[in-house]
């Protein structure tokens, strides 16, 4: 199930653009990354926003059926809707993006996998980019990285 960015290559999306939501969980200068199950690639908590729910109730349900922690506050990090961003799933349908980022904050406690995930690691910044970040979400965490002014608008 691969995801594209600025890829010649991608196939043509067949769905309508998805809405999206992902969360920068931060702690003592690390970011806590998933390998997620369906791609095998590193990103970040996230996922499609429900029909009926908020973008912040979106961000706050992500985080806990991916990682059973609790956001406590959120801040919003960036609007990402490069159309360059496509995704493939298994099933066949394929999806251009836009994705809203927050930073958030989480109650104490230590993540647990769930069955999107095959582990959850919190990775300081410097070693980031040495894991294979998912390629429609390498913009997000590079300007994350990067340390843009916030909101991103890209």
């Amino acid at each position: 199930m691969p995801s594209y960015y600025r890829d010649p290559s991608a196939p043509m999306p067949n769905r309508p653009r998805r809405v999206g939501v992902v969360a920068f969980v931060v702690r003592d200068q690390s970011l806590l990354l998933e390998r997620r199950a369906d791609f095998g690639t590193w990103g970040v908590p996230g996922g499609a926003l429900d029909e009926f729910e908020t973008i912040e109730q979106g961000v706050v349900r992500e985080v806990r059926e991916e990682t059973g922690l609790e956001v406590v506050s959120t801040e919003l990090f960036g609007i990402f809707s490069d159309p360059s961003r496509i995704i493939e799933y298994n099933d066949g349908n394929i999806y251009r993006l836009l994705t809203v980022a927050f930073v958030v904050g989480v109650a104490a406690g230590d993540p647990r996998i769930s069955q999107e995930s095959l582990e959850l690691r919190f990775v300081p910044f410097g070693r980031i980019r040495e894991l294979e970040i998912g390629a429609a979400l390498e913009p997000l965490v590079d300007a994350f990285l990067d340390g843009h002014a916030r909101p991103v608008v890209a």
